[in-house]
């Protein structure tokens, strides 16, 4: 690529020539302050607090969309652009709530830090006229504040750019501007699915999850309640982040002693039950291989991406697996084969997952998931921030924690389990127990499955597998964003798809860029993050799902096999067509 010298501060850089000016000055070393800027959104150039001074140029520019030129002079730090910048950031304080202390995104806001960075101390223009706007509370997961919003515009562009959805638009104009779904409905009433991306750009509070850290507290504090926890995947590599821990953290066993001092009876792992989705999973796609079903069969464990199928595709909900989520998994065993193995009352079961989705907290509640008539599996979903928000509160020093393990026996997992995950997770993971129960048991030549892993949006794979006595190549598709998954539900519908098998995640990299995982949250973060879940499969002597002796002795001694009778009842599902009011 062509380079062109530009010289920012008194610093001389090459950059790419497509470069903007807030491109090359990060190089440089020089942060220059940005609210609407998101390296991975297109540039939009609203919020105008990047200004800095061109020489030669007419006035202040907006560095995040000011393109560099060869020989160009920038000065981000003059008198001028200090006192432009400071009061840009006072107007908007005006029209804000100011309950920094009170706010959810305290200490993690973006508008508050550069509030602080240019030294504001009072708002000279407080006297003014505000927005009064209700909060949106329609649905499980979200909760949208629009007093809070700057109109910076990120949510629009990650719902549009990585998931193709558009819920949010530019309402109004003028001072009544606001950002949020058409004709003033909720995000429950429209077709979001609930994936909290928009709430994983957001610069300030305006869109958050929904707290439930308060129902959990209260609920350990109940004596007549027995409460028991369980952790997803990809959250012992992200959760160090929120709590001061460097990016890409292992954090598995000090994540169990957080949570045993917060007051759990038991702290098992979601891992168990991603192992025994993929027995599910995986024998449902052998039985619809060899008994001419439904094809390409879709992973269904990302509820984001299940609500996406339920609006735009209900045409083809036979694609997806009928298995349960690891989590729906876990939830049913926590209120049939816990209780009655350890003789505790169902009604006394308080059953938390811990998780790195917002859309988690929709499918908790989905009338499907109840294995006892009016009694949920999950009754709470919390996410990664909110777990670190009640390790703070508890006062717990999270660093100084000891490693502990898991409590057996749905605390046991395999490898294959926690590349659930990172995108490709799924899919290889089943692979590796499809592979050996077609193959007499031979493994995968490495047991891993480098094709599918990657962060590439669309994957296209195949694997030689022997059917029926005849080796069959067997397509493979991996996709993540729903904006990618759109590609593939395109072609299906098409009748262009000759996939057998299609993994989708609604988030980018998988669960690893999950909407409820701590903030920020870029390319190099999400790489770490997939790099420590790998390390975690690489360190375990098990890797493949029905190599786990608990899962082994769980169908010999309670389920049967799988797919029976008893599996199909409380570990499969169905689908239905979602109708939203637009």
């Amino acid at each position: 690529m062509e380079l062109v010298k530009v010289t920012i501060d008194g610093i001389q850089v090459e950059v790419p020539k497509n470069y903007t000016v807030i491109e090359a000055a990060a190089l440089a070393g020089i942060r220059i302050p940005q609210l609407c800027y998101h390296p991975e959104l297109t540039k939009e150039g609203a919020c105008r607090v990047c200004l800095v001074e061109v020489e030669k140029a007419r006035g202040p520019v907006a560095a995040c969309v000011y393109p560099v030129a060869d020989g160009m002079i920038v000065h981000t730090n003059t008198p001028l652009i200090r006192q432009t910048r400071k009061t840009i950031v006072e107007l908007m304080l005006a029209n804000h709530p100011q309950d920094c202390l009170t706010c959810q995104k305290n200490q993690n806001c973006e508008l508050q830090a550069i509030a602080a960075d240019l030294g504001i101390r009072e708002v000279p223009f407080n006297d003014g006229e505000k927005r009064h706007s209700e909060l949106d509370e329609s649905n499980p997961s979200l909760v949208r504040d629009p007093n809070k919003c700057i109109l910076c515009g990120r949510c629009i562009r990650a719902c549009h750019e990585r998931q193709g959805l558009d819920v949010y638009g530019y309402i109004n104009r003028g001072f009544k501007t606001i950002v949020g779904p058409a004709f003033g409905l909720g995000l429950g009433d429209v077709p979001c699915t609930l994936c909290g991306q928009c709430a994983a750009v957001c610069p300030t509070g305006a869109i958050m999850e929904k707290d439930d850290t308060e129902r959990v507290f209260a609920a350990l504090a109940d004596p007549e309640k027995y409460v028991i926890v369980q952790t997803a995947p990809s959250v012992r590599v992200a959760l160090g982040e929120a709590l001061g821990l460097p990016a890409g953290s292992v954090v598995t066993g000090k994540m169990v002693a957080a949570l045993r001092r917060l007051g759990f009876d038991k702290v098992f792992d979601t891992d168990f039950s991603a192992d025994l989705t993929i027995m599910e999973e995986g024998h449902e796609f052998l039985h619809r291989v060899l008994n001419g079903g439904v094809l390409p069969m879709i992973t269904s464990c990302s509820p984001g991406w299940i609500n996406y199928i339920e609006q735009k595709y209900p045409d083809l909900l036979d694609h997806l697996s009928t298995a349960k989520s690891p989590q729906g998994m876990f939830g049913a065993l926590a209120k049939t084969y816990w209780p009655e193995t350890q003789g505790i009352s169902v009604e006394k079961i308080y059953s938390v997952s811990i998780m790195p989705c917002t859309a988690k907290k929709s499918e908790c509640v989905r009338p499907q998931l109840q294995s006892n008539p009016g009694i949920p599996d999950v009754d709470v979903v919390l996410t990664t921030r909110e777990l670190a928000r009640m390790i703070k509160n508890a006062g717990i020093e999270f660093d100084r924690l000891p490693e502990e393990e898991f409590d057996s026996p749905l605390g046991e997992s395999t490898g294959a389990a926690v590349i659930f995950g990172a995108t490709g997770g799924v899919m290889e993971a089943a692979l590796r127990t499809v592979y050996a129960v077609l193959n007499d048991g031979k493994d995968i030549p490495g047991v891993v499955y480098m094709p599918v892993r990657g962060m590439e949006g669309i994957k296209e794979a195949s694997i030689e597998v022997p059917i029926n006595g005849q080796n069959v190549t067997v397509k493979l598709a991996v996709a993540h964003t729903l904006k990618n998954a759109k590609i593939l539900m395109d072609k299906i519908r098409a009748g262009e798809a000759d996939y057998h098998f299609i993994e989708v995640m609604a988030c980018p990299g998988g669960c690893i860029g999950g909407g409820g995982q701590p903030q920020p949250v870029n390319a190099e973060i999400r790489r770490l993050r997939t790099e420590a879940i790998y390390s975690v499969d690489e360190a375990k002597t098990l890797r493949q799902s029905h190599k786990n002796p608990d899962i082994i002795a769980l169908y010999d001694k309670w389920l049967g096999k799988p797919l029976g009778e008893k599996a199909h009842h409380l570990l499969h599902t169905h689908y239905e067509k979602q109708v939203k009011k637009i």
